[in-house]
């Protein structure tokens, strides 16, 4: 084979080609991309070193072999060093990643619509819901009777939802909608 017979590496392709491709096709695990990405690379390297193939070989498939294996096993590596690949349905199969941007604005809008209630109704809210105590402790540490806890809890809740408009709909009466 010499680089000016134009039909030679028809006929190279023509004789080996298959074969070639379904051994090229193990190597790459059944990746049909890569084996035919092989194939031509393979018969480029033909192409382009006739002096090779003009051995006196019987068959030119050990060489062809050779340097297929060579360039699979040199594919490889290349891959193993970058980053890897990400097909496709990769990013349907991959976990969302956490949003927090609604919940930080929803973390501004209570502070805000806090900041409108009076001292004594925000104070009732920070004992019932932020340090979690129960209206009798929240009555102790504030020093006001139970039924006054109960009483400025219900307002305050009231008024928060009437501050936070678009957070669940109020009815009269002041309780959230079910």
């Amino acid at each position: 084979m010499t680089r000016t017979d134009p039909h030679a590496l028809a006929r190279l392709h023509g004789e080996h080609a298959k074969a070639l491709y379904g051994f090229l096709l193990g190597l790459t695990f059944g990746d049909r991309q890569r084996a035919e990405d092989l194939l031509q690379e393979t018969l480029f390297r033909a192409w382009t070193h006739p002096e090779a193939l003009e051995s006196g070989h019987t068959s030119m498939r050990p060489w062809l072999y050779t340097v297929g294996r060579r360039l699979a096993i040199d594919a490889r590596r290349a891959r193993l060093v970058r980053p890897a690949e990400v097909g496709p349905d990769a990013l349907e199969h991959s976990p969302a990643a956490d949003d927090h941007t609604e919940q930080a604005v929803a973390t501004l809008d209570v502070r805000r619509a806090l900041r409108l209630l009076s001292p004594e109704h925000r104070a009732v809210l920070v004992q019932i819901y932020y340090h979690g105590a129960s209206v009798c402790e929240a009555a102790e540490e504030l020093g006001v009777p139970a039924g006054t806890v109960k009483s400025r809890t219900h307002y305050a809740l009231r008024a928060l939802r009437a501050a936070m408009p678009g957070y669940g709909p109020a009815v009269p009466g002041g309780r959230a909608a079910a």
